[in-house]
């Protein structure tokens, strides 16, 4: 990673005066908008829908592009979700041509040396200002605690708060999820930003996450963590954590971004990905974006855990692992998209594997080409925006697989290991506006992300990083999310899952933290094999936004887990509520 920091700092003074914003974190409300806009108006977004995080200026451009078109089919309310995101996003609110405006033309609208992108946002109509603000600085637009505005620097700073509390039939304990934290993005000179947000927690979860927990010793989406005990909600089991995420981005050219920090990532159009989700921890990354014509390229280079925090003496630096990743996104038409994905886990005890820096050749080449040990996954993905209603989505991962084996002998080898998702999203379904409709299916054979060194697997922190099943499963999905009125919000959601799970001392493939080497069988694997087990996870969310990003919500979850062994079979209920602020929904649906 310290020649990925120096290619950072050579890099840097070159960099131009083109900006771009932060990202949109994952989970914000805008993605839903944006998925529904793109597949709505038949316009082409500047964003690429495969790789998550969006840029807030790409997001506000579209929007700003779909507001002053008069074809695009959008409703009243698709206006009110543009509303939102001019809002949520009031620093780039300004078109894309102006970017490309000599400082002459600048001049002539402000009469002095040149109009700096935050000027220009402001001069927009669409920027929004509350009449009365607390204590006159406080909340001064709708959606930021604290704004600074001057000519060259911009930052918006807001609270983050989700207070949840269930009561469960099952459990005698009352679960809870207790999040507060600070947000912080600015921008210097419209050519370099950063982001920053810090995170404290309290939960107690259901026992099925306690397993889980300590299965693989690790919180699933977390890092480090202790226990604790509650004097409010009784002296059950319970977690304290910190956590957050962090970066600096700045442009090379009009084209060319990058980013240096500490987050997660997701890859795919689904609720699920088979090739790389933000169910994991965060790590240390550097990414480089290139998005030319059709094209947007993504580099990705991380450090990752090689084992959590709980299995390492205190004191002591986790052994790390790394990952090289690149995808390759296509829009070959204005509705229809292709990604092409490779990445690489590996170890080294001198750090990074400086041949995995070249940005363009297949990572398999470079892998024969010295006689590496490392695990190489490839993988494709697409969607295809239909009749201004529909998205067909989907991915194929392939870690590894023998033509012979897999198309003609077909006796179940242990090393064809792949993985297929297949989607469908229907927006204002049955010509009701706001009703929204996604089916999924997800299959992944016993084996796949393992490695025959487990330290090369594909997970980080000891979770996993696509599903967060693991391998050996076939999942189906649906979800149904309505808005009946503008700040009101029901989202339900079914997930049927088959795992087939590792018994006592015996690997059937479903753990990707097990090296393939202790297997039971070479022959005859096949999805759901070892110690079978059935999940139907059932939920209700309904929202009511108050205030800008800040809800009331109601929430009844179920799940239910029969198992081939009796004594793993394990069922929840809990009904509760709360309120959230800035922060995404918490779900464990796994």
């Amino acid at each position: 990673m310290k020649y990925v920091l120096l290619l950072l700092c050579l890099l840097v003074g070159t960099a131009p005066t083109w900006a771009q914003g932060a990202m949109l974190p994952i989970g914000n409300e805008a993605y839903h908008i944006l998925d529904r806009l793109t597949i709505k108006s038949g316009v082409e977004a500047p964003f690429h829908t495969s790789l998550k995080y969006y840029d807030r200026k790409a997001a506000t451009q579209y929007a700003l592009t779909l507001d002053t078109l008069t074809d695009t089919g959008l409703s009243l309310r698709d206006q009110l979700d543009l509303l939102y995101i001019f809002k949520d996003n009031n620093e780039w609110l300004v078109p894309a041509a102006f970017h490309t405006m000599l400082a002459s033309q600048r001049e002539k609208i402000v009469g002095r040396e040149g109009l700096t992108q935050i000027e220009a946002a402001q001069q927009d109509i669409r920027y929004v200002r509350n009449e009365k603000p607390i204590l006159k600085y406080f909340y001064r637009t709708p959606a930021n605690l604290l704004e600074v505005n001057d000519r060259y620097f911009y930052m918006r700073v807001n609270p983050i708060l989700n207070l949840q509390i269930q009561r469960a039939r099952e459990e005698s304990e009352l679960l809870f999820f207790n999040l507060r934290g600070v947000d912080l993005r600015a921008g210097v000179d419209d050519r370099v930003f950063f982001h920053i947000n810090i995170l404290e927690h309290q939960a107690r979860f259901p026992q099925y996450v306690d397993e889980r927990i300590s299965r693989d010793r690790s919180l699933p989406g977390n890092g480090l963590f202790k226990d604790f005990q509650s004097s409010l909600f009784g002296d059950g089991k319970a977690y304290d954590f910190l956590n957050g995420q962090g970066y600096v981005g700045f442009n090379f050219t009009r084209h060319i971004g990058a980013q240096f920090g500490y987050g997660r990532h997701f890859v795919g159009n689904g609720y699920r990905s088979l090739l790389l989700s933000d169910f994991a921890n965060n790590y240390l990354y550097f990414k480089l974006n290139w998005n030319v014509w059709r094209f947007q390229y993504q580099n990705l280079f991380a450090e990752l855990a090689l084992r959590s925090g709980r299995q390492i003496t205190q004191d002591k630096v986790l052994p790390k692992k790394y990952m090289a990743t690149h995808h390759l996104s296509f829009n070959v038409t204005n509705n229809f998209n292709i990604g092409l994905f490779e990445t690489v886990i590996f170890s080294r005890n001198d750090g990074f594997e400086l041949q995995y820096l070249n940005p363009v050749i297949l990572y398999r080449t470079i892998e024969q080409a010295f006689g590496s040990p490392d695990n190489v996954l490839i993988g494709i993905d697409a969607r295809w925006n239909l009749f201004r209603r529909l998205q067909l989505y989907g991915q194929l991962m392939m870690d590894e697989f023998k033509y012979n084996e897999l198309i003609i002998e077909r006796n179940g080898w242990w090393a064809n290991k792949w993985g297929i998702q297949t989607g469908l999203k229907y927006v204002d379904a049955l010509g009701v506006d706001h009703l929204d409709i996604q089916a999924e299916l997800n299959l992944v054979r016993p084996y796949t992300y393992t490695h025959r060194d487990s330290s090369a697997s594909y997970a980080h922190y000891n979770q996993p990083l696509a599903h967060p099943l693991g391998a050996n499963f076939r999942e189906f999905l649906g979800l149904v999310r309505y808005q009946p009125l503008p700040r009101l919000t029901l989202e339900a959601r079914i997930i049927h899952a088959t795992v087939g799970e590792d018994a006592t001392n015996a690997n059937w493939g479903n753990n990707v933290l097990l090296p393939h080497t202790s297997r039971v069988q070479d022959y005859g694997n096949e999805i759901g094999q070892g110690l079978g087990a059935r999940i139907l996870i059932g939920g209700l969310d309904i929202s009511y936004q108050l205030w800008h990003n800040v809800f009331l919500e109601l929430n009844y979850f179920h799940r239910k887990k029969n198992s081939d062994d009796a004594a793993l079979h394990n069922t929840i209920n809990y009904f509760g509520g709360g309120i959230r602020m800035n922060a995404p929904r918490q779900r464990m649906d796994f």
